[in-house]
C-alpha cells in the first residue's frame, strides 16, 4: 500500500468536511424553491386596442389551468375585432379584477367582478398577444395564439369583467348576433342568418333585405327606380323624393293597408353615413291651441272608460290590466298620453290578431303539402291572442316620462306653428320643385339621436337582441335610449326597456335596438300626436271637457302629394318577390346546414 503524505491527507480532510457542508444547503434552498413565494410585482396597464388584429375562427371553450402559483402580470388585450377598455390583469390562480369587457357580439354593462380560480385566458386563448409569457417564474397567462373574441365585436360601457371559468363566446359574426345564429353564402350572392332552430332570421338578397321577427311578423326592404318600398304584413309604404327646401331633402310615403291610402311627408336627415327619415306634419294647428294642449286646464277633467268609448273592446278587456288611465285629467297632454297609450295597445292586439290567422293558414297550407312562401300571403280571420298578464306593466313613473315628452313635443310644436303662416304663403309653389336626389340630406343628427329625445313608445313589432339572445317588442312597449352614438358595426344603440308586455322582452334588460327603428318610432309618436290634436279639436268645449282656443289649421309649407295609387301593386308585388327569394333561400339553407356558416 502506497503511503498518503500530510498534505495529501489534510487535503482529503478538507474535501470530506466541505461535502458535509454543502449537503444541509441544498436542502434547505431546494426547500426554499418549493415553498417560498414569487415575490409579486405591479400590474401592467392595458395596452390599446388594435383595429388590424385577426377574426377568431372557432370560439374559446373550457377554461386553461395555469401553471405555478405565481401570478401573471401581462399588460394585455383581446382581440378579434374588439376594443377593450380598461386596465386588466391577468392574475394565475386568482380571479381577475379590471375593467375591461371582451365581448363577441354583445355589450356587457354594470360593475361586474369574475370571481373563481381560473385564469384570465380561456382555453387556447392567450390573454395578450401571441405567446407571451407573463409574470414571473415559469408562470405564463395562457396558451396558444386563439383569440377571446368573435367577429366584430364593440367594448359594452360600464366598468364589467369577461367572465372566467368555463365561459364561451355568446355569440359570433357580426355585432349583436344572437347566440346559435349561422351565417350562409347564397348562390348568386347575397347572404342569410338563420337561427339556431333552423328560421331564417334575415337575407339580404339582389337589394331586397327580408327580416322575420320572433313574434313571426316580416318585414322587406327594397330601392329600386328611385323608390324605397316597405311592406309589414299586409301593408306597407312606398317613398319616394319629393322636394328639396333650404338645403332639406323632402320625401313622400304612400301607407297602404286595409284598402286605404293615406300619404306623409318626411325630411331626410344624413348622419354617420345613413340616412334617416323624420315626419314632418303637412297640416299646422294655430299656435294658441298647442298651448292649450300643454298648460294646464283650471279644474281636473273625469273622463272615464265610457267616455273613451273602450268598454266592451276586444282589446281593452286583453290589455285592461297592464295599463291605469288616468282617474282624472289635470292638462290636455295628460289625456293625450292615455290617447297614445290606447291608439298603440289597439294596434298591437291587431298584429298579435293577424299573427296569429297568418300562423293558422300557414299550417293549414303545410297540412295539404304546401310549404308556403312566408308571411307575404296568409288568410284573414280574427283570431284571439292568449291572455296578457295580469299585472300592470306600465308603472306610474314610465306614463309620467311619456306625458313629459308628449308636453314637450306640444310646447315646441306651438313655436314651430308660430313660423309657419309666411312660410306656408311662400311654400305654395314649392310643391312643385323639381324632385329632391334619394341621397340629398343634411348632415344633422336625426331626433331619434338627439341627447333630450330618451323615451320611446314602440309603434310596431321590433326584435332587438339582450345579452345575445333575441327578444321581441309589440307596440305599446316603452324604452329608454341610454347611448347617443350608433355602433358603426350595425347602426345600434343601447336602450334599457321600460315597460312590456307578457311574451315581449324583460322589463330592465338593456338591449341593443336599430336607430332606424328608434326613428320610426318618434315619427309615429309625431303622428298620433297630430290625430290626437284633431280628437281633441272635435271634443273640447263638450263632455266636461274646456273649451280651447281657435282650433283653425293652416297648410304646412310644403303640402303632401295625393297619394301614389299604385303602391298598392308595387306592394304586392315586393310580398310575392320576396315569398319567391325565402323559398330558395330556405332550400340552400337546409342543404348548407351541414357544411357549416360562412
Amino acid at each position: 500500500m502506497i503511503g498518503i503524505s500530510n498534505t495529501e491527507k489534510t487535503l482529503r480532510k478538507l474535501g470530506t468536511l466541505l461535502l458535509m457542508m454543502a449537503t444541509p444547503m441544498f436542502v434547505l434552498a431546494q426547500h426554499n424553491k418549493t415553498s417560498a413565494p414569487s415575490k409579486p410585482s405591479a400590474p401592467a396597464h392595458t395596452s390599446a386596442p388594435h383595429a388590424s388584429a385577426p377574426k377568431a375562427s372557432s370560439p374559446s371553450h373550457g377554461s386553461t389551468q395555469s401553471h405555478g402559483s405565481t401570478a401573471s402580470h401581462a399588460a394585455t388585450t383581446s382581440h378579434a375585432g374588439t376594443t377593450s377598455h380598461g386596465a386588466t390583469t391577468s392574475h394565475a390562480g386568482t380571479a381577475s379584477h379590471g375593467a375591461t369587457t371582451s365581448h363577441a357580439g354583445t355589450t356587457s354593462h354594470g360593475a361586474t367582478t369574475s370571481h373563481g380560480s381560473t385564469t384570465a385566458s380561456h382555453g387556447n386563448t392567450t390573454a395578450g398577444h401571441g405567446n407571451t409569457t407573463a409574470g414571473h417564474g415559469n408562470t405564463t397567462a395562457g396558451h396558444g395564439t386563439t383569440t377571446a373574441g368573435h367577429g366584430t365585436a364593440t367594448a359594452g360601457h360600464g366598468t364589467a369583467t369577461a367572465g372566467h371559468g368555463n365561459a364561451t363566446s355568446a355569440s359570433r359574426g357580426t355585432t349583436h348576433q344572437p347566440a346559435g345564429t349561422r351565417n350562409v353564402s347564397l348562390k348568386g350572392g347575397g347572404t342569410a342568418s338563420v337561427r339556431a332552430n333552423g328560421s331564417i332570421r334575415s337575407i339580404n338578397r339582389n337589394g331586397m333585405s327580408i327580416s322575420h321577427g320572433v313574434h313571426g311578423g316580416r318585414t322587406v326592404v327594397s330601392e329600386h327606380n328611385g323608390a324605397r318600398v316597405v311592406t309589414t304584413g299586409h301593408g306597407g309604404y312606398v317613398q319616394r323624393a319629393y322636394v328639396s327646401r333650404g338645403g332639406h331633402s323632402y320625401y313622400s310615403r304612400t301607407f297602404y293597408a286595409g284598402g286605404r291610402y293615406h300619404v306623409g311627408l318626411y325630411r331626410g336627415y344624413g348622419w354617420g353615413g345613413h340616412t334617416y327619415f323624420g315626419y314632418y306634419p303637412g297640416v299646422w294647428y294655430h299656435p294658441g291651441f298647442y298651448g292649450w294642449g300643454w298648460h294646464p286646464w283650471g279644474a281636473p277633467l273625469y273622463w272615464g272608460v265610457g267616455a273613451w268609448g273602450w268598454g266592451g273592446a276586444p282589446w281593452w278587456g286583453f290589455y285592461g290590466g297592464w295599463w291605469n288611465p288616468y282617474p282624472v285629467y289635470a292638462a290636455p297632454y295628460f289625456w293625450l298620453t292615455d290617447y297614445l297609450i290606447s291608439e298603440n295597445l289597439q294596434a298591437a292586439y291587431a298584429a298579435r290578431a293577424e299573427a296569429n290567422a297568418d300562423a293558422m293558414a300557414a299550417d293549414a297550407q303545410a297540412s295539404v303539402g304546401d310549404s308556403g312562401g312566408g308571411d307575404g300571403g296568409g288568410g284573414g280571420g280574427d283570431a284571439a291572442p292568449a291572455p296578457a298578464s295580469g299585472g300592470v306593466a306600465l308603472t306610474p313613473e314610465v306614463k309620467q316620462a311619456i306625458a313629459e315628452e308628449v308636453k314637450a313635443q306640444l310646447a315646441a310644436q306651438e313655436a314651430q306653428a308660430a313660423t309657419q303662416g309666411g312660410a306656408a304663403a311662400q311654400g305654395g309653389a314649392a310643391a312643385g320643385a323639381a324632385p329632391a336626389p334619394t341621397n340629398a340630406s343634411d348632415q344633422t343628427p336625426p331626433p331619434a339621436l338627439d341627447p333630450a329625445q330618451r323615451t320611446f313608445v314602440v309603434d310596431t313589432d321590433v326584435t332587438v337582441v339582450a345579452n345575445g339572445q333575441e327578444c321581441g317588442l309589440t307596440s305599446g312597449d316603452v324604452v329608454t335610449r341610454l347611448t347617443d352614438t350608433p355602433d358603426p358595426n350595425d347602426n345600434t344603440v343601447n336602450a334599457s326597456i321600460s315597460a312590456t308586455k307578457k311574451g315581449d322582452c324583460a322589463s330592465g334588460a338593456t338591449v341593443a335596438v336599430k336607430v332606424d327603428d328608434l326613428q320610426e318610432m318618434y315619427n309615429h309618436f309625431q303622428e298620433q300626436i297630430t290625430d290626437g290634436m284633431g280628437e281633441l279639436a272635435k271634443k273640447q268645449g263638450t263632455g266636461g271637457m274646456p273649451k280651447a282656443p281657435d282650433t283653425g289649421t293652416q297648410a304646412s309649407a310644403l303640402p303632401p302629394p295625393a297619394p301614389d295609387t299604385t303602391a298598392a301593386k308595387t306592394l304586392q308585388d315586393q310580398q310575392q318577390a320576396a315569398d319567391q327569394t325565402e323559398t330558395q333561400v330556405k332550400q340552400e339553407t337546409a342543404a348548407s346546414a351541414g357544411g357549416g356558416s360562412q
